[in-house]
């Protein structure tokens, strides 16, 4: 039904800290934009991301505004640590395959996601689930 992730790294910052612990919901998960979700793909650790754009959506980054954009319209994104200046390999725009989500780290210029081909695209059957609850630190205690 859910499970229990520990946080490891930076790349979700400032949202989510390095140690933080998570409960991660499961059971009859479907993808859905802003969800920040737990990731596993075959031969890599699990990580988390958050989901800018879902099958069939086209995602374009302008690095010069950097500025992120969903079927044309500017997202909102006041949850990211610093403006998107950090571009990978992937060519934009793109459209999402089907059955596949695009992620972004909330801390872009330190985040290894879907703007990088080596993760690219997440097929919806290599996210674990969504986040519901960071339960520690105590005094950290929040709902997703």
């Amino acid at each position: 039904i859910f499970t229990v992730v520990k946080v490891d790294g930076a790349s979700m910052q400032p949202t989510l800290q390095h140690n933080d612990r998570l409960i991660v919901w499961r059971l009859g998960y479907k993808p859905d934009n802003g969800d920040i979700i737990v990731l596993h793909q075959e031969g890599k650790l699990p990580y988390i991301k958050r989901i800018i754009a879902v099958e069939g959506q086209t995602v374009d980054i302008n690095f010069v505004t950097h500025k992120v954009y969903v079927d044309g319209v500017e997202l909102e994104e006041n949850y990211i640590k610093e403006p998107t200046m950090r571009s990978g390999d992937v060519k934009f725009p793109v459209t999402v395959d089907e059955g596949c989500v695009f992620v972004l780290g909330d801390n872009r210029n330190d985040s290894r996601d879907s703007r990088f081909s080596d993760v690219g695209m997440v097929k919806e059957e290599d996210v674990l689930g969504k986040t519901i609850l960071r339960f520690f630190p105590f005094s950290e205690i929040k709902t997703y």
